[in-house]
């Protein structure tokens, strides 16, 4: 199999929406238990439109990981230090294309010039992260329908 991950472009932007809405829908059912509402307000700015916003700002670094061609991971980083998204496509799921997605997310942190790296996991991801030196930096955020998990992790170049 053929990896990339690259910045992503604005052509990228309904195939992103599609993995990032596929990912929430399918596999974060821990996070939103099949409820309709909850699922519809998480992917509410997942829409093209929403895509293609979130792709304007500056201030976020979005990545797409393509195998054999197809994107099937998307993820981002914040100017201010925090891994924004890391999504993956349901049929690339334990593929490795998530690890190597977050490595390429560290690695982007230390580049804008950060040691410490932030994050809220979903439940469903929590152990993904544990599991690659991420730690837990607080109870769980509130205050949305579906909340996070804060995470940090020392990033070492």
């Amino acid at each position: 199999m053929s990896d990339a991950i690259r910045l992503a472009t604005p052509a990228d932007v309904p195939a992103m929406s599609l993995v990032l809405t596929n990912s929430i829908t399918e596999l974060c059912a821990a996070d939103h238990g099949g409820d309709p509402s909850a699922i519809a307000a998480w992917t509410r700015n997942k829409s093209e439109a929403g895509v293609a916003a979130m792709l304007a700002n500056p201030g976020l670094h979005i990545y797409v990981a393509e195998r054999e061609g197809v994107i099937v991971a998307v993820g981002a980083v914040t100017t201010d230090g925090h891994v924004a998204l890391n999504y993956v496509d349901p049929a690339a799921r334990f593929s490795g294309i998530s690890s190597a997605m977050l490595t390429r997310l560290e690695a982007a942190l230390l580049a804008l010039g950060h040691s410490e790296g932030r994050l809220e996991a979903t439940l469903t991801a929590c152990g993904f992260y544990e599991s690659r030196g991420w730690q837990a930096a607080g109870p769980q955020a509130g205050g949305r329908v579906v909340n996070g998990y804060p995470m940090r992790k020392q990033l070492v170049a």
